[in-house]
C-alpha cells in the first residue's frame, strides 16, 4: 500500500460515518472569512417537519440555505425570517400559544412569540415583508416525499446583518386532515387572508439561531434539537451535504474544515512515509 493511498484512508477514517453517507451529493462551502449561523427546524402544529438552516452573511448580503422535511407533498410552503432588528426578544413558540384552544397554532397566535416578519424567503422577485409575505406563486415547492431544498443569496439592511441572532426562520403550511394539499376542510380560512385556508398559513417548523457565529463557537460547540452537539470545534469552511440536512436534527451537522483535513491529511502522510521506511 503506497504512502498516498495509507493517507487518503487516514483522511477518510477520522470523518464521521455520517458524513461519509453523503458521498455522491454536492456538497456547499461557505467562504472561510464568511460568518454562518445554524438553525435547527423544529414542528409545529404535531406537523412532522424538521430541517436545518444555515445563514451566511457577507457584507449585507445574505445566503440562506434551508433542507426541511416533513412538509406537505407537492405543496408550495410560505417561510420567511421573523424577529426584530430592534433587539427585541422573541422566540419560538409551543403549544401553549394556541390561546383560543382550537388546536391549532395560527399565525397571528405565533406571531406574538416570532415576532413579524423581516424577510421573504422566496425563491424569485422581491423579499419584503409587506409585499411578498404571502406570495405563495414565489415560495419553494416540497417535492413529492414532502422535502424543500432551498438556496437563495439576498441583500438585506445593515440592520438584518447586526441583528441576525435575534431572527429565526418559520417555514408555513400543514396538512390537518390527512389529504396531502391545503384545503379549508382541514382547519377552514386562515385568519390572514379568507381566500386561504388555515392549512396553508399555519406555521409548520421554526428555528431560532443556535450558539453564536462559526468561528466562535461556545464551549460544547453549536447546539442541536437534540440537545447534541454533533459539530464538535467547528470553524469556517462548513462542509454541507444534502443528503445530511435532512436528518440533522437527529443526528447534527456535521462540519468539517479544510484546514483541519488539510492537517489530517498531511500528518497521515507523514506517518505512512515513516512507516514505509522503516
Amino acid at each position: 500500500m503506497t504512502a498516498k493511498r495509507t493517507a487518503r484512508l487516514a483522511v477518510l477514517a477520522a470523518l464521521p460515518a455520517a458524513l461519509l453517507s453523503v458521498a455522491g451529493s454536492a456538497p456547499v462551502f461557505a467562504e472561510e472569512d464568511t460568518p454562518a449561523y445554524q438553525i435547527d427546524l423544529e414542528q409545529l402544529n404535531d406537523s412532522g417537519s424538521k430541517g436545518t438552516v444555515l445563514l451566511s452573511a457577507r457584507g449585507t448580503e445574505l445566503t440562506v440555505w434551508i433542507k426541511s422535511e416533513g412538509m406537505v407533498p407537492g405543496q408550495p410552503s410560505a417561510q420567511h425570517l421573523h424577529g426584530s432588528t430592534e433587539g427585541h426578544d422573541f422566540v419560538c413558540p409551543d403549544d401553549s400559544a394556541d390561546t383560543n384552544g382550537d388546536g391549532i397554532l395560527n399565525n397571528t397566535e405565533a406571531t406574538v412569540h416570532y415576532g413579524d416578519i423581516n424577510i421573504a424567503l422566496t425563491v424569485s422577485g422581491d423579499t419584503d415583508a409587506a409585499t411578498s409575505g404571502l406570495a405563495v406563486d414565489r415560495m419553494p415547492v416540497a417535492d413529492k416525499e414532502g422535502k424543500i431544498s432551498y438556496k437563495r443569496t439576498i441583500p438585506v439592511s445593515q440592520d438584518v446583518i447586526d441583528h441576525i441572532k435575534d431572527l429565526h426562520v418559520v417555514q408555513h403550511g400543514i396538512d390537518r386532515n390527512g389529504n396531502d394539499k391545503y384545503d379549508f376542510e382541514g382547519a377552514g380560512k386562515s385568519e390572514l387572508d379568507p381566500k386561504l385556508p388555515q392549512e396553508a398559513t399555519a406555521p409548520t417548523n421554526c428555528g431560532e439561531v443556535k450558539g453564536a457565529a462559526v468561528g466562535s463557537v461556545p464551549v460544547g460547540g453549536i447546539e442541536t434539537g437534540t440537545g447534541s452537539s454533533g459539530a464538535g470545534g467547528m470553524s469556517p469552511g462548513m462542509l454541507i451535504g444534502t443528503a445530511a440536512a435532512a436528518s440533522a436534527t437527529a443526528a447534527g451537522v456535521f462540519v468539517v474544515t479544510r484546514r483541519r483535513m488539510e492537517s489530517t491529511s498531511r500528518a497521515a502522510a507523514t506517518s505512512a512515509e515513516t512507516g514505509g521506511a522503516a
